[in-house]
């Protein structure tokens, strides 16, 4: 995978300045300690095991570990997410954060006592990472409410229907694009005189070639729309489509909420045009719960699965892909479109319908 790096370095660098600053030695991150006359000066460490540059909330495991410091203390208690405190005489403590896969944020009250039991506190607010199994190369957990992470997304903006007669204005309001309890939510709205939608791409942010993605998500019912998580060649503004070339992990009609469709755009040189390979799969309750789409790519094939069953392959070395523009770099495209030539006709009632993503995953 190749990310970019000036948005990684710059996050990591803020990341860091929060956690300077959440650490800082009078113990300050929004709530003061107590201070008294027989302790003082509680700092807490944090060590978020195997964080680095391209892991900024460590490296899966979900191991933690703490250290507090404070004058006058005899002992200290660690808190975790309201749990019961655990007590430590030196003010070392590890934890693991292993009940919920992915990133998510975890609040630590800690307590410093004095022989007399007086005693201070802190409260820290960290994100860990924590999978089972193999960890993510990159992923996005969307835990961190509001905008989508400006390291990961930026937007297509306005109308034009977008090549395919789509009828919705695309814009980055929160009324059409918000993160919130964990879940990404791409909203198709009415606006009275037409509609607005939101996409988001990863283009000059993360790009990558080859691997597997797992996106969980749950899609519109509504008839009129046109829900899609896809990728696009990252040579894709000098080459144009669709010589840059397009995988479809997952497309779903506006008319037929009863099916996906998986598919591959390519420049086909033999016939100077565009050239295509797609399949649909019957899926239930695609609007109601989550699913995983899934892309497995190497040199050799693209294979796209739906909750772990294969329903679509195509050898990317084919000598009808004589092209192979799915031998570079790749980056992320999220969005609901309405109307169009797979979203056909709007219902004069559509008020809205949102795609919902839990996380997206890449692993190589």
């Amino acid at each position: 995978m190749k990310l970019n790096i000036k948005s990684l370095k710059l996050l990591y660098v803020l990341t860091a300045l929060v956690f300077l600053y959440n650490c800082s030695s009078d113990g300050s991150d929004g709530d003061n300690p107590r201070s008294n006359n027989t302790i003082s000066g509680l700092s807490v460490t944090v060590n978020v095991v195997g964080t680095n540059n391209n892991n900024l909330y460590g490296n899966g495991s979900g191991v933690v570990n703490f250290s507090a410091q404070a004058i006058g203390a005899v002992s200290y208690g660690f808190i975790v997410d309201g749990g019961n405190e655990v007590i430590s005489t030196d003010g070392s403590y590890q934890h693991t954060f292993n009940t919920k896969e992915g990133i998510d944020y975890h609040i630590i009250i800690v307590n410093a006592y004095a022989s007399n039991n007086d005693s201070i506190n802190v409260s820290k607010n960290i994100a860990v990472s924590y999978y089972v199994g193999e960890t993510p190369f990159w992923a996005d957990e969307f835990f961190q409410p509001g905008a989508p992470s400006s390291a990961n997304w930026t937007y297509d903006l306005g109308a034009g229907g977008w090549g395919n007669n789509e009828s919705q204005t695309y814009t980055n309001n929160s009324g059409n694009v918000k993160v919130a309890n964990g879940i990404l939510k791409i909203t198709a709205k009415s606006s009275g005189s037409g509609y607005t939608s939101s996409r988001l791409k990863s283009v000059g942010l993360v790009e990558f070639k080859y691997g597997r993605v797992d996106v969980k998500a749950k899609l519109p019912g509504s008839a009129g729309t046109w829900p899609a998580i896809w990728m696009l060649g990252a040579n894709f503004s000098s080459v144009g489509w669709p010589r840059c070339g397009e995988i479809d992990i997952m497309e779903q009609t506006g008319w037929n909420k009863n099916k996906t469709l998986a598919t591959c755009h390519w420049y086909d040189t033999a016939s100077s045009g565009h050239a295509s390979y797609g399949l649909d799969a019957n899926i239930s309750n695609a609007d109601s719960q989550f699913h995983i789409y899934s892309l497995v790519w190497d040199a050799n094939s693209i294979k796209i699965l739906v909750d772990d069953v294969q329903i679509y392959v195509i050898s990317s070395n084919n000598s009808s892909i004589n092209s192979t523009p799915f031998q570079k770099d790749f980056f992320f495209i999220l969005n609901v479109a309405m109307g169009g030539s797979l979203g056909g006709d709007i219902p004069a009632n559509f008020t809205e319908d949102s795609m919902e993503i839990d996380y997206i995953r890449v692993y190589q």
